[in-house]
């Protein structure tokens, strides 16, 4: 029997690869990706990834043929991935239900392929180095800050479950992701002096205007969709990512 391959595509990341080192596969700015198979629909029915939240990281994991250390992948090129994986597998046609502004239930079908790129801007990047800069609006405090990566997402997350572990009623993401955003305070690097900077001087103004420019910087997949309304008047409204957006018959 003559060996059989798997048709794959090559994928852009949103970051055109510039933010990683030039020893990373991903400073190509692109991923090669395989189509789903059985094998992979395997991984979407095994209860333990569903039960532990990783189903769709260790389905993309399957999918990517390029070697890459997954945790290094930037969360908007990680949708960039994620958007592509659906429409190898399923087509790129997604329905389903969502609450509209009068608080009705409705359903939606959604053209995966026309959801816009939010790309980088390269003025602002300094090639192979995740690092930004921003200037506070009511201290003048000078902070860098790096854009999140999986692993990094994967930190924040153990770290908030402890952190609630030690006090159940207690609110710790917006201060612990903003810790792991930081990377210097006035040029000081300590992580000591970031997660103190954060906890006792940080203005609400100031860590809000941060993450407004973070979400500006950010090269990214808009999840977004406008429905057809034209008594519609917000910005978009975010297309759920679940079981089903990868299996329309899980029923999820």
């Amino acid at each position: 029997m003559a060996e059989l391959k798997l048709p794959t595509e090559i994928v852009s990341l949103p970051s055109k690869g510039l933010l990683y080192s030039k020893e990373s596969p991903l400073s190509t700015g692109e991923v090669e990706m395989k189509y789903m198979t059985a094998k992979e629909e395997d991984i979407l029915t095994n209860s333990n990834f569903i039960r532990s939240g990783t189903v769709i990281d260790k389905l993309l994991q399957a999918l990517i043929v390029t070697k890459i250390n997954y945790d290094d992948l930037l969360i908007g090129d990680k949708n960039a991935i994620l958007i592509a994986a659906r429409i190898l597998g399923y087509g790129q046609e997604y329905s389903f239900k969502y609450t509209n502004e009068r608080g009705v239930e409705q359903e939606a079908t959604v053209d995966l392929s026309s959801l816009k790129e939010k790309e980088l801007d390269e003025s602002l990047v300094k090639q192979g180095t995740n690092s930004f800069s921003f200037t506070t609006p009511k201290t003048n405090t000078l902070l860098t800050f790096k854009l999140l990566t999986h692993g990094d997402e994967k930190k924040i997350e153990a770290e908030i479950k402890g952190l609630q572990k030690i006090n159940p009623n207690g609110s710790f993401d917006v201060t612990t992701r903003l810790k792991h955003i930081i990377t210097s305070v006035n040029g000081d690097h300590d992580v000591k002096t970031v997660r103190d900077y954060v906890d006792n001087y940080l203005l609400a103004p100031d860590a809000r205007a941060l993450r407004e420019y973070y979400a500006k910087v950010q090269p990214d997949i808009e999840l977004k969709f406008i429905p057809e309304d034209e008594n519609y008047t917000g910005e978009g409204i975010a297309v759920p990512i679940n079981l089903n957006f990868f299996w329309p018959d899980a029923g999820v």
